[in-house]
């Protein structure tokens, strides 16, 4: 574990905040989460709650930043809804995230310890998927 921080991207944890406001209601959208591609845009999104396991604000941003045509991400974050904050990713999202953008910044922590740090800082003695695939040819 690095334990490095780079600068806060607040702007991106109040795209995100300002969708757990205004879009999240009950109980099948609860996180919303926010993620800056390389192009500096903002890619948006929330979760889909549902008992058998819906996905997490974090999968459905790749999936909503991928239909705009966006697929290197450099920063992300999620905001819980009812002012809950900064939320951490989960197991799985992190595993994810780390699969798809290895260089991935994530923005973690509360109140005035809020930072980012590399996704590889999040899964010690990681499991890197791409790393275990047969050749295809």
């Amino acid at each position: 574990m690095t334990s490095q921080t780079n600068p806060v991207d607040h702007e991106l944890i109040e795209a995100a905040a300002h969708v757990a406001r205004t879009r999240c209601r009950g109980d099948n959208h609860t996180m919303a989460a926010a993620a800056r591609a390389r192009d500096g845009r903002i890619v948006t999104a929330v979760n889909a709650y549902h008992f058998t396991g819906g996905p997490c604000a974090e999968l459905v941003v790749v999936g909503a930043a991928a239909a705009q045509g966006v697929y290197e991400l450099e920063t992300i974050v999620a905001v819980g809804d009812r002012e809950r904050g900064v939320v951490p990713p989960c197991g799985r999202c992190r595993q994810v995230l780390l699969d798809y953008f290895p260089g991935l910044e994530v923005i973690v922590g509360e109140g005035d310890r809020v930072r980012a740090v590399p996704v590889t800082d999040l899964l010690p003695e990681t499991y890197v998927w791409a790393d275990h695939q047969l050749d295809a040819g």
